[in-house]
């Protein structure tokens, strides 16, 4: 059974995306994470936990002809997905299943790219969130190493991981990308000027043998205070948010 759902636009009204109305919601995390992925068209891509689509959707949008394939764990998210990428007119491939055992529909697959945005929260550290559907988006099931030795066995050769995460979990994943993946590549995401960096975005590749790399953070809003988020994106960020530019990274 389908949650209640609401209509949200992303990327300026280019993608309207149908999304449960009370459990989780993707947001600028995931339209960040899309930007940062270095794919062109033709390549292919793995998200790993989907939910509803919107960081491949993003990616779509602004590579058109990228290829997307999405693995998502709960079914009443996969099926929103489906209909969004129906929706939008963008393909995506969505494959029902758990990241930490990827089913046989992935067995053997490499692709070009894999971008993710695994769950925030240890949840030895914390408390669930009451919504079983936005618990098991923000609730950590399976372990960080999981999501990244997943990722790292789907990527070809030269291939590329990026994902988001929230700030403080960013030495389990440079401990997971260890003997996994290299050139590591950490940009940091502040709300504002001399704030501390609240998210990071990670890049890495299978095969990298470049420097780990600490980029200059960046900064999602103008001013010092407050005055109303969407009104006070730098221009780069709004660039990003509304019009769907790419954030590069630099080389990997």
């Amino acid at each position: 059974m389908l949650p209640a759902t609401t209509r949200d636009a992303f990327l300026g009204g280019r993608l309207v995306l149908v999304q449960p109305s009370a459990g989780y919601r993707a947001g600028i995390d995931a339209v960040l994470l899309a930007a940062a992925v270095p794919a062109r068209p033709g390549e292919t891509v793995l998200e790993a936990g989907l939910g509803t689509g919107a960081a491949s959707l993003c990616l779509g949008a602004r590579v058109p002809g990228v290829v997307l394939t999405g693995l998502e764990l709960q079914p009443a998210y996969a099926a929103l997905a489906r209909q969004n990428a129906a929706a939008n007119g963008i393909a995506v491939e969505v494959v029902e299943g758990d990241v930490a055992a990827p089913p046989a529909a992935l067995a053997g697959r490499a692709f070009d790219h894999v971008l993710m945005n695994p769950p925030y929260f240890d949840r030895a550290r914390g408390t669930a969130a009451a919504d079983r559907g936005r618990e098991a988006a923000l609730g950590e099931a399976a372990p960080l190493s999981a999501w990244v030795a997943t990722a790292a066995r789907r990527l070809g050769p030269g291939g590329t991981l990026t994902t988001i995460q929230r700030a403080e979990r960013l030495p389990d994943l440079v401990a997971a990308c260890a003997g996994r993946l290299g050139s590591l590549t950490v940009l940091p995401v502040a709300p504002r000027t001399g704030r501390a960096a609240k998210l990071v975005i990670v890049a890495a590749r299978k095969g990298g043998r470049g420097t780990f790399r600490l980029l200059a953070p960046l900064v999602l809003h103008a001013g010092d205070r407050h005055e109303g988020a969407a009104a006070s994106y730098r221009p780069e960020v709004r660039a990003i948010l509304r019009d769907g530019a790419a954030l590069p990274l630099g080389p990997r």
